[in-house]
């Protein structure tokens, strides 16, 4: 039996040329990217050659990437780390759709265990969430605004740059999570004009395990994982070199080739294809 993988939503299978990077960076570039010596300098390349690619996909500079476990990881980091640095300055009000990932609703659950008040804006029937439902939510101790860019279920695109404009004019920092979107259709944070943006390189032909969040140049947010000094001291642990550099090629491919529209195109083959016809319905056959 011929099987057909259509989970690609969940994960996607990972490229060749990502398994080859991969592969070599395993075997060679063992070195840890924080040692001096020639080896670990090797390894530290890699990463930022890998980060660079990350930065060019969804349109920000290398200096504001700070690689990750995974979209989990980075979607808790941004909520988790703007709450601990606005905390103590009184703004204590999170705002979230009610259809984003479990990665974000269970933070800001998790958050609101801890006192502080949460919103969650409704959704219309296309799953819109609409810029007037934001602004009425939105009050001068938001901290937060967190709605992805395209849902990981129903697919529904959001219109970021909108809402990050009015979260900002109410004081807000604005999070997207872009880990469904990225790789599949253009994804620019300066265009967004967000803060926050994450990603994950298993949604887009790249390894599981590895993430990033793209952290706009001069916002405060504190780390949650406490260590050594890795990722300009925002992320601690030994970086995850042979995944990362598995992200950065994943990234490039995306970049090179329009995935959006080769998606389109065998969606609409396949709705052709199995969209039945009046000639291969036939008659109703009749009640005794």
């Amino acid at each position: 039996m011929h099987r057909i993988y259509l989970d690609h939503n969940a994960t996607t299978p990972v490229h060749p040329a990502v398994v080859t990077a991969m592969t070599a960076a395993l075997r060679d570039e063992f070195g840890n990217p924080s040692s001096v010596h020639y080896f670990g300098q090797r390894a530290k390349a890699a990463m930022d050659e890998a980060r660079s690619a990350v930065a060019a996909l969804v349109g920000a500079d290398p200096s504001e990437i700070v690689f990750t476990s995974g979209g989990t990881e980075s979607d808790n980091f941004a909520i988790r780390g703007v709450a601990e640095a606005l905390e103590r300055a009184g703004r204590r009000h999170l705002v979230a759709s009610a259809i984003e990932h479990e990665a974000v609703l269970n933070t800001v659950k998790a958050l609101a265990r801890r006192g502080w008040t949460a919103t969650l804006l409704p959704v219309d029937e296309s799953g819109i969430v609409s810029p007037d439902a934001l602004q009425a939510a939105l009050t001068d101790q938001t901290a937060l605004v967190s709605v992805m860019h395209a849902n990981n279920e129903i697919g529904t695109i959001q219109p970021i740059a909108e809402l990050a404009r009015i979260a900002h004019e109410r004081g807000a920092i604005f999070h997207t999570d872009a880990v469904q979107s990225a790789g599949k259709i253009p994804v620019d944070m300066r265009a967004f004009g967000v803060d926050l943006l994450s990603v994950s390189a298993h949604k887009l032909y790249g390894p599981k395990g590895a993430g990033a969040l793209a952290i706009r140049r001069g916002l405060r947010v504190l780390p949650i994982l406490f260590g050594g000094k890795h990722e300009r001291n925002r992320r601690a642990g030994t970086e995850n070199v042979a995944g990362i550099v598995g992200f950065g090629v994943a990234a490039g491919l995306a970049r090179a080739k329009d995935e959006g529209a080769r998606l389109s195109q065998l969606r609409d083959r396949l709705a052709c294809r199995t969209r039945p016809t009046s000639a291969s319905i036939g008659p109703r056959p009749s009640r005794s």
